[in-house]
């Protein structure tokens, strides 16, 4: 015979080598973590804050580039009225203004 019999090696240590494999996928998931998932809630929770945040009077931008000024805010409602021109008023949708560009005083309380 001139092929000489292959043995298998014993497998040694497998529990730390088997969790050695993992570091690299845990690490590429707290990465993508902290540079996409979290900024991204942290701005949805901005913008939720925002149109919870809506009063009459304030100036706003939706997400079409209308540029307006609240007339009308419904509670309960999912939407606000919206006066883009002298005695030209839309309903919009809260969730598409895009922000808020002067915010009104409260009225005194006097």
């Amino acid at each position: 015979m001139l092929i000489t019999p292959a043995y298998a090696q014993a497998a040694g240590g497998g529990g730390a080598a088997a969790f050695g494999q993992f570091i690299p996928l845990i690490l590429i998931f707290a990465i993508m973590y902290f540079l996409l998932i979290r900024p991204q809630q942290k701005r949805m929770k901005e913008h939720k804050a925002m149109i919870e945040a809506l009063r009459r009077g304030d100036q706003v931008v939706t997400q079409g580039g209308i540029i307006g000024k609240i007339s009308r805010v419904k509670d309960g409602e999912n939407e606000v009225e919206v006066e883009i021109a002298d005695g030209v008023r839309v309903r919009v949708v809260r969730s598409t203004i895009a922000s808020v560009l002067s915010k009104t005083e409260p009225a005194s309380s006097k």
